[in-house]
């Protein structure tokens, strides 16, 4: 509902009326509106106040204000700024987020308004806009960022090209993108976003386009006339490891009384209950400072707070960059809460280090030796992730490259061949991947290994190939593309013809269809969401979802996903649609068009799942020495595979140790053992049998109670071969 106050400025009086951005001006210490076609033209002279309203479906609005500074801004109308961003917030009921951007420095979440980009304008904002006419501008910006992308107008030279970032060069007639060889893929596909905006905005979308590869100059026309514009090719250095040790990080809490004073009240260990309702604080994070203004507290109060932080930041040599947002009590962000221990957070269970104690536990109880390899954190990664990649749809005998945007968008009817080639010792690496989805057809499936051969056949670096099954990828496969979304259905004319033989109904993604999509992951460089059928069955309280309707887009937050899933959850979002504003929705709270749309509720998973395999690639080494196997434990692996390559090699090995076997280790009547009840010859058992060999606990056991276990008798079970029997005794508890 528009504001109605008559001590209002009245640039305010209809502020947050409507969902969607608002954005002032400050010109000759006056408020000014600017027109939604000048939203994304901030000069850097001049200070802005930004609203985003968002009406969810149930309860009340959200607001973030920001208030954003130029580079060139004057002081005075900074102080305004931030009085009229207060203002603001008074008047919408003290229930906004309050951000201080500054030029260069902005949130993504204030970014994140402005795609692809938001380029400053050198100059002074001013409602009477003329015509500039004179000789077109070259300017050189550097992009940074693979969800957001900063863009930074550099000075144009040479010195100021890096082998890290990627770079745009505006002339008059032609735009240059130039991709340092250590930038991302995403880096570089966010590049091309900022192209086509400078493109269709400053060119009128009449102009060429030119890309350039770092290290790459020998016969392209373009190559010579982008270094012709910085007077000749010439190497770009590469700058030095960085010497500079890491200082941990002191984080202080301050009082902020009356007189604006800053009164310390503790370092690094805080307690929620420290926060008084009609107070504010300030907490000082060194790079990032959060001010906390407790609802009890006045606008006087609240303004004094931000003048005495702004002050803190001059007057203690800080940059004038430092990032800095305003909260009020109980609208904490997630990064604010973690400073306080007795705020409820989710913590992360490390299922890996039970699992890893146990497989040792059991190890050594058995009489082996068992040691364990350094944390892989403390190594370098086993393969470099700033390569290049390229991926081809297979069609029967047919490949299909595919766009730099269409990489991470795969199909589960259909395969992939995935190139990676990355710098290696000496010379580049190449990975062949074969991806297989879940529901491709035989042809796709035959021709994809065909292909992959007939590739790494005519490659000449000798390359490593690999055939991986939809939801059975390794976490190397995730971390080189980074983001994937795995839609339904799929394009290939094999699948096509497929379902219209068996009469199956297409499900293949569509824009315009109802869509459920599990997200999952481990970091914003390894994440993924995968379409699942959309009805209430498919919701899991472990995970995060994203359902998509044609209206709206919902995110459903279930109890036990972590704090690390909602960050993939946001960033996941942006992927499928940049342009729509979720409603988020949290397990238990769903409001009915949400059940509606995925026909109606009905039960699904409730209880915490353990999503550790992917998450952790580790190396075992085994070592085998006259008949006793020992296993040099980095970490538990996906049970499976660990189980049938530890038992293969043993078959293997036991191959050359038969010969040594006595008639009586080939002979031992098992049925002659005494017999103990399944509960004490379990590993963990709390009262376990003592005096028996450990390496058959189950010949211990009657035979009914075998039989009951095991599902057929002891004869039967000592035919199967030794890696079956030790897979079924692992199941049991027995091995």
């Amino acid at each position: 509902m528009p504001i109605i106050n008559k001590d209002l400025d009245p640039a305010f009086q209809t502020a947050g009326a409507n969902p969607g951005l608002e954005v002032w001006c400050i010109e000759n210490q006056q408020l000014v509106p600017v027109s939604e076609s000048n939203h994304r033209k901030f000069y850097t002279g001049s200070a802005y106040i930004v609203l985003n309203a968002v009406f969810p479906k149930s309860g009340p609005p959200h607001y973030d204000i920001h208030y954003w500074l130029g580079n060139d801004t004057k002081k005075v109308d900074s102080s305004l700024a931030s009085d009229k961003a207060l203002e603001l917030d008074a008047a919408l009921g003290s229930c906004s987020v309050q951000y201080r951007e500054i030029q260069g420095q902005e949130s993504q979440k204030f970014l994140s308004y402005f795609k692809p980009c938001l380029i400053p304008v050198e100059g002074v904002f001013t409602s009477k806009q003329g015509n500039l006419n004179g000789e077109y501008q070259v300017s050189l910006y550097t992009c940074k960022g693979d969800y957001v992308v900063h863009v930074k107008e550099v000075p144009f030279m040479r010195s100021s090209l890096n082998h890290e970032d990627v770079f745009i060069l505006d002339t008059a007639l032609k735009i240059f993108l130039f991709s340092g060889c250590n930038s991302t893929i995403q880096e570089r596909a966010k590049g091309l976003e900022v192209v086509q905006y400078i493109k269709d905005n400053k060119h009128g979308g009449k102009c060429e386009v030119a890309t350039i590869e770092d290290g790459k100059f020998v016969g392209d026309s373009d190559v010579g006339e982008f270094w012709s514009l910085f007077g000749g090719y010439a190497p770009i250095p590469r700058d030095p490891p960085s010497s500079q040790e890491t200082v941990a990080q002191t984080v202080k809490l301050f009082w902020i009384n009356l007189q604006g004073k800053l009164c310390p009240t503790g370092s690094n260990a805080f307690s929620k209950e420290m926060l008084e309702t009609d107070k504010c604080y300030m907490l000082d994070c060194d790079n990032e400072i959060f001010v906390w203004m407790g609802r009890q507290t006045l606008l006087t109060e609240r303004r004094t707070a931000i003048k005495a932080t702004e002050d803190f930041v001059r007057n203690e040599g800080r940059s004038d960059k430092t990032h800095t947002t305003f909260l009020s009590e109980g609208l904490e962000s997630t990064i604010f809460r973690s400073h306080f221990t007795n705020w409820p957070k989710t913590v992360e269970p490390k299922l890996y280090e039970e699992g890893r104690e146990k497989v040792a536990a059991i190890f050594k109880h058995q009489g082996y030796d068992v040691k364990e390899l350094p944390d892989e954190e403390d190594d370098e990664p086993s393969i470099d992730f700033s390569g290049t990649i390229k991926v081809w749809r297979v069609d029967g005998d047919e490949l299909t490259v595919l766009s730099v945007t269409e990489h991470a968008r795969l199909y589960s009817g259909d395969c992939y061949i995935i190139q990676y080639t990355f710098p290696g010792k000496g010379r580049d690496e190449t990975l062949f991947y074969a991806w297989l989805g879940c529901k491709c057809v035989t042809e796709d499936k035959t021709a994809a290994i065909s292909h992959i051969n007939t590739m790494a056949d005519s490659s000449r670096n000798n390359p490593v190939m690999a055939q991986i099954h939809e939801g059975n990828e390794p976490a190397q496969f995730f971390s080189i593309l980074q983001r994937l979304i795995v839609f339904k259905g799929g394009n290939s004319s094999g699948y096509k013809k497929f379902i219209e033989e068996k009469g199956i109904v297409d499900e293949s993604h569509n824009e315009n269809l109802v869509a459920l999509f599990r997200v999952q992951g481990t970091s914003p460089d390894n994440m993924q969401a995968i379409q699942v059928d959309q009805v209430s069955s498919s919701l899991n309280s472990s995970y995060c979802y994203i359902l998509r309707t044609e209206a709206a887009m919902y995110t459903w937050i279930g109890t036990l996903s972590s704090a690390r899933d909602h960050n993939l959850l946001d960033r996941m979002v942006e992927l499928l649609n940049p342009t729509q504003q979720p409603v988020s929705v949290r397990e238990g709270n769903e409001p009915d068009i949400f059940w509606e749309v995925l026909g109606g509720k009905s039960e699904y998973p409730k209880e915490k799942e353990i999503q550790g395999f992917t998450d952790d690639p580790h190396l075992f080494v085994l070592k085998i020495t006259r008949g006793k196997t020992c296993l040099i434990d980095g970490s538990v692996y996906h049970a499976n595979l660990l189980e049938f390559q530890l038992r293969r090699l043993q078959e293997l090995s036991s191959s050359n140790e038969t010969a040594n076997l006595t008639e009586k280790d080939k002979n031992v009547d098992y049925d002659s053992l005494s017999i103990h009840p399944y509960e004490r010859l379990r590993v963990v058992s709390p009262n376990p049998v003592t005096g028996i060999d450990l390496t058959k606990r189950e010949a211990y056991l009657s035979n009914e109670e075998f039989h009951e276990k095991f599902g057929m008798p002891k004869s039967a079970f000592y035919k199967l071969p030794r890696w079956k029997q030790n897979k079924l005794k692992m199941s049991l508890d027995l091995f």
